[in-house]
């Protein structure tokens, strides 16, 4: 075995010995939870934008990016565009014709004039529309360079029946060995109190989405190793591997 296989093969040694320390997989939740009445995840941007994600999850979805090297990435939920930022930076060092395509339903004015004045605009696309809209799928199939693998995020409404919608619509453009990640699923495993007010919660939420999308879908499976070796993730079981045509 080569150092870098050596290298590799103990770090899946370590992932399954984090995967299997029931300990200290409830000591994240617990972390996660506290921190998230601190609205933790607004505390971060990625090159002078606001990104609204764990630094964890951004780690994760490089990783994701280096690896299937996307023509495109499509993501639901615009906010304040620090996640299409993050994702064009991506693209911009994998250089060719690959594009991030935000789409929202209502994109702020002030948010858009920032994103566009942004040097890495170049590499974005925006849609003001509603995610699950059948013509808002297809204008952000239209804009996907053609033969060139698609990775999938969705991050807008968090109730079950949108995700659901957004599960079934954007699936058939993700490509073998790429992703389909869905954020905010921990909503299902922290208290009520945290979702007052909000239109989700407890069994209504990303994660049952996905757990009913998986039902009669296999073409993707839970990456079970990419949550384990983060520990604090906004989207346990929501990290999708494509793993068939």
């Amino acid at each position: 075995m080569n150092p870098i296989e050596q290298f590799q093969a103990e770090v899946r040694n370590n992932i399954a010995g984090l995967r299997a320390d029931g300990d200290l997989q409830a000591l994240s939740r617990i972390w996660v939870r506290e921190i998230a009445r601190h609205k933790y995840a607004y505390n971060f941007s990625w090159l002078g934008r606001p990104a609204i994600q764990f630094p964890q999850d951004l780690v994760a979805m490089q990783e994701i990016i280096w690896r299937v090297r996307p023509g495109a990435i499509i993501e639901t939920g615009i906010a304040h565009g620090g996640s299409l930022v993050f994702s064009a930076s991506m693209l911009e060092l994998l250089k060719g014709d690959s594009v991030v395509i935000g789409i929202d339903v209502d994109i702020r004015p002030h948010n858009r004039a920032e994103i566009e004045k942004h040097p890495l605009a170049h590499r974005i696309r925006m849609i003001q529309g509603s995610s699950v809209d059948p013509g808002v799928v297809a204008q952000a199939r239209a804009m996907i360079p053609a033969g060139r693998p698609v990775l999938v995020v969705l991050d807008s409404n968090h109730t079950h029946e949108h995700v659901l919608k957004e599960l079934q619509g954007y699936s058939p453009l993700v490509t073998r060995g790429s992703y389909l990640v869905v954020m905010d699923t921990l909503v299902e495993d922290m208290p009520e109190d945290l979702t007052t007010g909000r239109p989700w919660g407890k069994g209504n939420n990303p994660k049952t989405a996905v757990w009913e999308f998986l039902k009669t879908n296999d073409r993707f499976e839970i990456d079970k190793d990419m949550e384990a070796k983060l520990l604090i993730t906004v989207a346990p079981d929501g990290y999708l591997r494509c793993v068939k045509d």
